[in-house]
């Protein structure tokens, strides 16, 4: 009779937190990270700073943490810490995220006390994958010089409108009518200021909906704009589509390399960026606005070739779905510039929640409605400010619901490959089914645009950055 060696699969975490535990004398068993624990029971960590030094937060993953309420309470206004210098102290204890153990970082520690509210607990265990669980008695253990107070909010509390576009533009009102109220240091008119669209654009959505537009047309708009005529030229010599030859036109770029459908919409996702400036403040290692942007229509580009011939919808609006997807958070910092800071630092100290959250909870509204309600004024396609609306609502099956569909299936299969904001997400068979898309049709997809990252990197650092 053969023995079969059985390998040992219980996880273990860093030998620095077992040398900290065993320490401290504190009970807990090591557990694979498993996505049915409840948000109740996972405790967020976050290492906050200012001028007066640093603070550990310890918070349920189901509240968001308000720094507002956070600066009430003591008194300090309050960031988190530069992942520069977090990298450098988790480097020092070989691990890869913060745990929860106030001890290891020898900082003043707070906690919310709804956190001794369940039986147990799970911490980081500083390896990626592995968690720690506590009992309550025994993590109790770990708050001995902690402070206690309540200042999350529940994120059940946090409704944000994903699915009533028929309210946007109430919402919208109200919200710019409650921060006149509080009296931000910015004048907001009674209607929301907004700048008219670019004439380059109004004339290239005239060309896409002509059907009898040609590459004359759209070398000749094109052509009137020196920068943008410089821009279609620099994307047709980029290794990312491998032209053999020099590029020597505007039209050499468009019939040889690019194609007319690409150009228009490659060129219309430049003419609204320049619309509206990009926010000079941003979460700390957030994705830069471009290269999401691209890399999201690259994705969407092969999805849409992935579906079935009878189901594929009109790929150059798929691919401008892709390019504008994020552009409501361009709307956001340009109507609430005051407050799109604080939004930023929300979203750094809150890495658990999507942004819908922390928008909803400080501005009322969320940047998908807002990038929506502009598509609609400036007369875009209806498909775009669908897939704009409805871009995180895998199960949307209205009207155009391939586009927002499409979007979310990009959106999320990058962010689970750490290129993007916010936290993994699920994506359900379902979407797959509707979209007509098999799982390794959606991994080759991503796949051919991770081979591509540095060409892809260097095509958005031609879109304007400021």
């Amino acid at each position: 009779m053969t023995e079969l060696a059985i390998a040992d699969t219980s996880p273990q975490p860093p030998h620095v937190i077992r040398q900290l535990l065993e320490k401290l004398g504190l009970t807990y068993q090591a557990r694979h990270d498993q996505p049915g624990i409840p948000a109740a029971q996972r405790v967020q960590t976050v290492l906050l700073e200012d001028a007066v030094g640093a603070l550990l937060v310890l918070f349920p993953q189901n509240q968001l943490l308000d720094l507002n309420r956070l600066a009430e309470l003591t008194g300090r206004k309050l960031t988190a810490v530069k992942p520069e210098r977090l990298n450098r102290m988790l480097g020092k204890h070989d691990l890869a995220l913060l745990p929860g153990i106030p001890a290891l970082t020898s900082s003043p520690c707070l906690y919310d006390e709804r956190l001794l509210d369940v039986p147990s607990l799970y911490i980081q265990s500083g390896q990626a994958g592995v968690l720690l669980e506590f009992g309550t008695e025994a993590f109790k253990g770990l708050l001995t010089k902690a402070s206690a107070a309540r200042f999350g909010e529940p994120a059940s509390k946090v409704r944000p409108n994903f699915r009533r576009p028929e309210d946007d533009r109430q919402e919208i009102s109200q919200a710019v009518q409650a921060f006149t109220a509080r009296r931000i240091q910015q004048r907001l008119e009674e209607t929301i200021e907004i700048p008219p669209l670019a004439e380059t654009a109004q004339k290239i959505i005239k060309l896409r909906v002509d059907p009898n537009a040609t590459v004359d047309d759209i070398t000749g708009v094109v052509e009137t704009d020196p920068a943008l005529a410089a821009q279609v030229v620099s994307w047709a010599a980029s290794p990312y589509y491998a032209a053999p030859g020099k590029i020597r036109s505007v039209e050499d770029a468009i019939v040889r390399v690019l194609g007319f459908d690409l150009v228009v919409n490659l060129a219309l996702g430049l003419a609204l960026g320049k619309t509206l400036s990009l926010p000079k403040d941003q979460p700390q290692q957030a994705t830069p606005y471009w290269q999401q942007a691209i890399y999201t229509a690259a994705v969407i580009e092969g999805l849409t070739r992935a579906m079935p011939r009878a189901q594929r919808p009109e790929a150059g609006l798929t691919y401008l779905a892709g390019l504008l997807h994020n552009f409501g958070n361009l709307v956001l910092a340009h109507v609430f510039p005051p407050h799109f800071s604080l939004i930023c630092r929300h979203l750094e100290v809150n890495p658990h929640l999507p942004h819908s959250y922390i928008e909803q909870h400080l501005l009322g509204i969320s940047r998908e409605q807002i990038g929506s309600w502009l598509m609609r004024y400036w007369d875009m396609p209806e498909e775009l400010a669908v897939a704009l609306r409805f871009q995180h609502d895998p199960t949307y099956t209205g009207n155009h619901a391939t586009y927002p569909n499409l979007v979310y299936l990009a959106v999320s299969l990058l962010h689970n490959h750490g290129i993007g904001n916010g936290p993994t997400r699920e994506i359900p068979q379902s979407l797959l089914d509707n979209l007509g898309i098999t799982w390794e049709k959606a991994e080759e997809a991503l796949n051919k645009v991770l081979a591509a990252e540095v060409a892809l990197r260097d095509l958005a650092a031609q879109f304007p950055q400021n």
